[in-house]
């Protein structure tokens, strides 16, 4: 018989993981609302055109890591391969330039890229993301940065390293793409094959670079900042400024850039100080060419996007205490001719009542139900056997004290109900 499992890339969160998802995610949430942020969804599936024009034609996301298909009615859609391009489409559609500006979004969804699976890195993976549309000035970055590292901070992710680096604009970064691109023909023989192949397509993708090979002729290549016009060279000093003020500790990465064409000015991620750049945890920059990009008017941008599971995989690596699933308040146990249907109406009422009720099933003694109820960890149990069915009446036993006492049918939820007040 066949045996299915996960498609390669994916992966089933079982019970045991969801305290740790939960605690992320409600973190993620409160952080993005502490800051102003309001959620917005969008829709899992788009036009592939959205994505291309977005990421470039070219690009490795469009080339080789969308999942891609025609639906009934022919048209080319792709599963969203990531966060941004959507937010400002639906900020362009639904007329958000009307709202004061920045409007902050923030979002959790499920993002789809035919990639090599990694550590913490999934072909289906879920991401945290905030999105400031409408605003190019720099302290907007900051308040985002301090957003993120804020979040980190609260799921106990203290070490990360903040590394930034500004990547100019369309006046001042064409200047800088051709020292770029000169400087690395004239040392192609000592990259890799790989990046050789970047060159001509995309030079920036080359500081990028993880092959070890082209490491010590990157370190010498030309740096942006020394490029900057005047007006990102301000950006970039106030950027600065405000993670100095706020006391944010950063590194500034002349490798550090963006494969994706409409990000402009800042760009910033944030990493382990062990595994570095390999394993970062959230990057984000500025996007201030991606409205134009997608049809819509000049609309300046910054987010970021960070991964769920690779926040949970750091969480449990560093032992954060999270919060214990939650347990029943209420075990019903019954033995006996006629009980099962009086322990039923009994969980029911207590449900009712809300309260967290588990309900005992199939016909077992009371001491393998009473270990049943100690093993989920419950606070109460509430006993009918056929004496209390005789006489209407409920027994109710304190888990903790060891307390006991029997009460009417009638009476046993509403005090069950007191009792977790």
């Amino acid at each position: 018989m066949t045996r299915f499992s996960t498609p390669k890339g994916t992966q089933d969160i079982l019970p045991d993981d969801w305290p740790y998802w939960d605690f992320v995610t409600g973190h993620a949430f409160e952080t993005a609302r502490l800051f102003g942020y309001r959620r917005i969804e969008t829709p899992v599936f788009g036009d592939t055109a959205l994505f291309a024009r977005a990421t470039g034609q070219g690009s490795d996301i469009v080339d080789k890591e969308m999942y891609t298909f025609l639906d009934r009615d022919g048209m080319e859609l792709s599963l969203r391969p990531e966060g941004t391009a959507p937010v400002m489409r639906a900020y362009l559609e639904h007329g958000m330039h009307k709202l004061p500006q920045p409007v902050k979004l923030f979002y959790l969804e499920r993002m789809y890229r035919y990639d090599k699976p990694q550590r913490g890195r999934f072909r289906e993976h879920r991401q945290f993301g905030c999105e400031a549309v409408g605003s190019d000035d720099a302290y907007v970055d900051v308040e985002m940065i301090s957003l993120l590292d804020t979040f980190y901070h609260r799921i106990g992710l203290d070490d990360l390293a903040l590394h930034v680096n500004s990547i100019g604009d369309r006046i001042c970064r064409p200047a800088y793409l051709e020292a770029l691109s000169t400087y690395l023909r004239e040392h192609a023989a000592d990259l890799a094959e790989l990046d050789r192949e970047r060159i001509e397509r995309n030079p920036l993708r080359v500081l990028d670079s993880k092959e070890r090979a082209s490491q010590a002729t990157i370190a010498s290549a030309p740096h942006m900042l020394d490029f900057l016009c005047d007006a990102c060279r301000c950006h970039w000093q106030r950027l600065l400024h405000g993670l100095q003020i706020l006391g944010i500790h950063h590194e500034i990465d002349h490798s550090l850039v963006r494969g994706l064409d409409y990000y402009t000015r800042t760009v910033f991620e944030f990493a382990p100080p062990v595994d570095g750049r390999q394993a970062v945890v959230g990057a984000g920059g500025r996007y201030d060419a991606l409205s134009e990009a997608i049809g819509g008017p000049p609309i300046p941008g910054i987010g970021f996007g960070s991964g769920i599971e690779r926040l949970v995989l750091n969480v449990r690596e560093r032992g954060v205490e999270v919060p214990p699933p939650p347990s029943p308040a209420v075990y019903v146990a019954h033995f006996g001719t006629g009980t099962e249907d009086e322990a039923l109406i009994l969980a029911t009422r207590c449900r009712r009542e809300g309260i967290p009720t588990e309900l005992a099933f199939g016909e077992r003694s009371l001491k393998a139900q009473m270990r049943h109820a100690n093993t989920a960890h419950a606070r109460r149990v509430a006993i009918i056997g056929e004496d209390e069915l005789r006489e209407g009446a409920v027994t109710l036993r304190d888990l903790t004290t060891g307390d006991q006492r029997t009460v009417a049918a009638a009476d046993a939820a509403p005090l069950l109900a007191e009792a977790e007040s």
